[in-house]
């Protein structure tokens, strides 16, 4: 392929896709190559991404970022978890919280003591023995390793922040160790006739920014992978209907949560993250069941707080590049794919892409077996996102609309068929490809929307009754004087703020 030396590389489109880039690779490799970034105030960012995971955590570690600082600069709250209202059926509602449940045991997760449990009749909660659900739902949070004189872990989280905030704050960190910002349009894409490699991009100043390796943050507008290196795309819009969103901020009008509130309605989901200063609101929603007059109108009648600003509507394809490095042009962002923010995999999916370019960066040429590498660890990795978050859709009990009966009814990828088959007939979940989300997470998802196992490990079988029923006892009893003993949320960011 390309026969030359990388040195210089130029990412195109700012907001938390090009930031993040920017800071990580300067962070890395900043003493290699020479960064610059493209983006013009007159473009606007998405900007709507409020809500992470805890990788997140270490993300900003990397970077060297505080946590107060950045609690402080983005106006973050603390997220324990998602909950999922009215997806089962209306009025039912579940969380995926962070963190272990329980007690594992060795080849033997505790679902599988829980669900033995459940089976002899037991009514116990499986959520009962979550510190972070129990933790999210009392309005507690502090940092916690550790459940107290034990090994169990304490409590896992992320954050919910104001996107728009986070890009100015890496943008001014990544400009101050050495990024090169450059203010502009970009107008033209020239390329090499030969081999259609990217060469330069010219501005409608007429500048013109010259680079060996291309990082596309253009957003949805994917103007290098898409418009100029064709590269095709993926659609998953029949496993996954929701095609627009629309958002609005208002004012709190209560003390911020610790989770993320997804509630389901008859065309889609509204979410509700709370921040320091607001509150960040939105409707994802399927075009073709919903008009977006009414899709507006069932967001406004559905917020607690003024409105601070405009509703705005947003629309999306759900699908992927086929491929997300072509030639010299990696797309890194909503220029690579798009998946709703159901699970809140947006930012993470940046950070993994930039590591993931960071372990395979060319040295003097961009080799194919590097670029395929690249392309089909990015696949596996969304399309197993994708499975979870077609999971909600998928079971279902709801047929009170059009909308969720052809989610009921819909066929599915078959490697999702074959997990849900699984864990149906076993209890068992088994993590492939080293993907995002946990045994847990499954677990939870799949017992919150109502798929009942049928068998679970015959190593649970190695508690009799009354052990059981101790080993319950005593992890309610840790959990509960844990969390009575845990400062609220707000006390955790009053102290951040006073520092």
């Amino acid at each position: 392929m390309q026969q030359q030396k990388i040195k210089q590389v130029i990412i195109a489109g700012g907001g938390s896709a090009g930031w993040i880039t920017a800071s990580l690779l300067n962070k890395v490799l900043g003493k290699v190559i020479e960064i610059t970034l493209i983006e013009s105030d007159q473009i606007g960012t998405v900007g709507v991404g409020e809500a992470s995971i805890p990788p997140i955590q270490h993300l900003n570690g990397a970077l060297g970022i505080r946590e107060s600082e950045f609690i402080k600069a983005t106006q973050a709250t603390i997220k324990l978890g998602i909950e999922f209202e009215n997806w089962r059926e209306q009025n039912h509602k579940y969380m995926h919280a962070f963190g272990d449940i329980g007690k594992d045991f060795p080849f033997c997760e505790f679902y599988n003591f829980w669900l033995k449990a459940k089976q002899q009749g037991n009514a116990t909660d499986f959520w009962d023995f979550s510190l972070n659900y129990q933790a999210a739902k009392q309005h507690k949070f502090t940092h916690l390793q550790h459940i107290p004189n034990t090994q169990l872990t304490g409590l896992n989280y992320a954050y919910h922040f104001d996107a728009t905030l986070y890009g100015e704050f890496l943008k001014e960190l990544a400009i101050s160790r050495g990024v090169k910002r450059i203010e502009g349009k970009i107008a033209h894409v020239k390329q090499c006739t030969e081999s259609g490699f990217v060469t330069a991009l010219e501005l409608s100043s007429g500048q013109i920014i010259n680079g060996d390796l291309f990082i596309d943050c253009t957003g949805l507008s994917a103007l290098l992978i898409e418009k100029t290196l064709n590269t095709g795309f993926e659609d998953w819009s029949h496993w996954l209907p929701c095609d627009s969103a629309i958002a609005v901020q208002t004012k709190s009008t209560a003390d911020p949560v610790p989770y993320t509130r997804s509630i389901a309605r008859d065309a889609g989901w509204q979410w509700q993250i709370p921040l320091q200063h607001r509150v960040g609101n939105g409707l994802v929603y399927s075009s073709r069941h919903l008009t977006d007059e009414q899709a507006k109108q069932q967001l406004l009648d559905n917020i607690a707080g003024e409105p601070i600003t405009e509703p705005r509507v947003i629309r999306f394809k759900t699908g992927r590049r086929r491929k997300q490095w072509h030639k010299n042009v990696v797309a890194i962002g909503l220029s690579s794919g798009f998946l709703e923010p159901l699970e809140s995999t947006s930012i993470h999916l940046i950070q993994t892409a930039v590591i993931r370019l960071i372990k395979l960066f060319a040295h003097n040429n961009i080799e194919q077996s590097l670029v395929d590498t690249f392309n089909q660890q990015s696949q596996t990795e969304i399309e197993r996102i994708r499975d979870f978050i077609i999971l909600h859709y998928k079971l279902t009990d709801r047929t009170d609309s059009a909308f969720w009966r052809q989610c009921k009814q819909m066929s599915i990828p078959k490697s999702l068929q074959t997990k849900i088959d699984l864990f149906k007939d076993t209890g068992k979940i088994i993590r492939q490809d080293d993907e995002l989300f946990a045994e847990v997470a499954w677990q939870q998802v799949m017992i919150g929307q109502g798929l009942k196992a049928q068998d679970y490990n015959p190593l649970a079988d190695a508690l009799n009754d009354e052990q059981l029923a101790e080993l319950f006892t005593n992890l309610k009893t840790l959990i509960s004087t844990t969390v009575k003993q845990l400062p609220t949320h707000n006390e955790f960011l009053a102290r951040i703020k006073s520092n």
